[in-house]
């Protein structure tokens, strides 16, 4: 079965879509078989997986979710090899008032991917910055949430809210949810406060902070634009190296909690 994360931070800006989209980009390149979901309404992981949202909007997470087309009926071949995409589109907004009144309505998106969930090794979910209904479904279909953190310390300030949610959503829907961990994003080593607040997480996180850091690069920030993954953009560059390190923590620590199973 399918191992499900869940990428989620409700601060924008801190390198959310970014982690989603080049983890998973990395995953299928090191011979995985990959599937990203974009639970934006921005629709951020889909742009910049070179799909434009408005292409074939009645094919997205919105229409999976209130059950208008199975889920792999939505399912998009992306220009990397073994990995697919589930796109967003602006239509989901509304998902959450349709929702409502719908019994089980946590659990609409876990229901959902049930039938492929067997078909991947690892499926990546790009969470909406806000912890509403969507967020919710997220964390109840995912088997953990990896969160990623900009070195500033209002970054820090804002952990304690999501938190809460994972525990909420621990406390109910989903008592197997686990923090897949925390992965420090836009880091600048030459920098006395990223140094310094990356040392403060590492202290209160411990084990929970991946090793790897996303440097700040500016080929990273440039992919999107070119609706591609930083693998297939610039091989060469530091963000690439980061993310494939990344991905091999990841497996390496699914295949850690495989064993103790």
């Amino acid at each position: 079965m399918g191992k499900v994360i869940a990428i989620a931070n409700q601060k924008g800006g801190v390198g959310k879509t970014t982690t989603a989209i080049n983890l998973a980009a990395s995953l299928a390149v090191l011979e995985k078989k990959v599937l990203i979901i974009d639970a934006d309404p921005q629709a951020n992981t889909t742009s910049g997986l070179n799909f434009a949202p408005d292409n074939d909007q009645h094919r997205t997470l919105y229409e999976v979710i209130i059950g208008q087309i199975s889920v792999e009926d939505a399912l998009i071949q992306t220009e990397v090899d073994n990995l697919h995409m589930i796109p967003s589109h602006i239509n989901l907004v509304g998902a959450e008032l349709e929702m409502l009144d719908v019994k089980d309505r946590e659990s609409l998106l876990k229901n959902a991917l049930a039938p492929i969930r067997d078909n991947y090794d690892y499926i990546i979910i790009d969470c909406s910055p806000s912890l509403g209904l969507i967020t919710i479904n997220t964390l109840t279909a995912a088997d953990s949430v990896m969160i990623p953190v900009q070195p500033e310390f209002f970054a820090l300030e804002g952990l304690g809210k999501l938190l809460q949610t994972v525990r909420i959503v621990q406390g109910g829907v989903n008592p197997n949810l686990a923090i897949e961990g925390f992965v420090v994003t836009m880091f600048d080593g030459r920098t006395k406060v990223h140094n310094q607040v990356v040392g403060e997480l590492r202290d209160h996180f411990k084990d929970l902070v991946f090793e790897t850091v996303i440097q700040r690069n500016i080929r990273l920030s440039e992919a999107p634009s070119h609706g591609k993954p930083i693998l297939l953009y610039d091989i060469m560059c530091n963000g690439s190296t980061n993310y494939l390190n990344l991905a091999r923590e990841v497996m390496d620590h699914n295949k850690l909690t495989a064993n103790e199973q």
